[in-house]
């Protein structure tokens, strides 16, 4: 199956499946998660705040995490009350990061467009994207408490994780460690959320959502890496964001992590040029990717990708066979392809 971003920005997956009702079922309901999420994002009274919490959302993006739970859902009753609005949540919770991730590394662009704290400035986009949360908390009061309760803790956990790159780790913590501890709150917990809510609100076995939480867990975790060396490998045209800016800025993201633990003259080079924060000028920047490019990084980082990939598909068979199992295992290869 082929699933097009609604929004039209570009390719949600690539899964093939062989099974039409299913296909034509999940397209069916991507389009109604789009066209609520929207009406959702856009709902402020005031028209400049509407276009503010809207920008992000028109601009498109993957809406994977609405396909997670459409997914989970899968091993219920997709049908349910609720299933829909599960998958808005997730998309919303997702936004409002974003717009609170652009102002912490001072990122220009997003999804091909300004970003909102270029366009509007840090202020407002941190009340657009606390705006966007208790949008989305608003929503999941309406489905139940146990709803409720899976928003309040990915809230919570991405705010921690967003607080723990900040902070950065301890003294005597082990920087990569530190590095999965927050990918857990900042990447992954949206992930298992989505699609264990979904499962959740198609009233789907414990099991299965116990298995699909893991799973989520698991893919998020891979999918913030293939992201972190998507940011120094792909041009702006492919992901909608600054060649190398996570390095530049000094964004502490695993494959950067790696490249510092080099001891090869390129590595000495490489901190010496991370030193001193964001890295400035043309040439400067220029010798930093290449240097990093060189390194053992990559391909330690694809190493704990594939790991975190394998602990994905394990989750899954502990699920029953259908095509929506046959689709997050594609995902994990979607992922592991993302970045070659």
């Amino acid at each position: 199956m082929t699933v097009a971003a609604p929004a039209g920005s570009g390719l949600l997956a690539h899964v093939a499946v062989g099974e039409p009702e299913f296909e034509n079922r999940i397209t069916e309901s991507l389009l109604a998660v789009e066209k609520r999420l929207l009406d959702c994002v856009a709902s402020a009274p005031d028209p400049r705040v509407a276009e503010l919490t809207g920008h992000l959302a028109a601009a498109g993006g993957k809406r994977l995490r609405p396909l997670l739970v459409l997914l989970g859902a899968e091993f219920g009753e997709p049908f349910r009350d609720g299933v829909t609005e599960a998958a808005v949540i997730a998309e919303i919770v997702h936004i409002s990061s974003l717009y609170h991730d652009d102002v912490m590394d001072g990122a220009t662009m997003r999804h091909g467009v300004p970003s909102v704290n270029a366009r509007w400035g840090e202020r407002l986009a941190v009340a657009g994207g606390n705006w966007l949360l208790a949008r989305a908390a608003q929503l999941a009061s309406r489905l139940g408490a146990q709803a409720v309760r899976f928003n309040a803790e990915v809230a919570s956990r991405l705010v921690a994780g967003q607080l723990g790159e900040l902070t950065g780790p301890a003294p005597d913590e082990d920087p990569v460690e530190h590095f999965f501890q927050v990918t857990e709150g900042k990447t992954a917990a949206l992930f298992s959320m989505s699609t264990a809510i979904g499962a959740l609100q198609a009233g789907a076995p414990a099991g299965c959502q116990d298995a699909l939480t893991e799973y989520g867990n698991q893919l998020g975790v891979a999918f913030q890496i293939s992201d972190d060396l998507l940011d120094l490998a792909a041009p702006a045209a492919l992901t909608g964001k600054e060649q190398g800016k996570d390095l530049w800025a000094g964004v502490a993201s695993l494959p950067v992590l790696l490249a510092q633990e080099d001891t090869s003259p390129g590595g000495a080079e490489l901190r010496a040029l991370l030193a001193d924060g964001p890295v400035e000028g043309a040439e400067a920047r220029r010798r930093a990717l290449e240097l990093f490019r060189a390194s053992p990084a990559p391909a330690r980082a694809q190493a704990h990708l594939y790991r975190r990939l394998d602990r994905a598909r394990a989750a899954l068979e502990l699920l029953p066979p259908c095509p929506a199992r046959r689709v997050l295992d594609a995902l994990c290869g979607y992922v592991a392809l993302r970045t070659g």
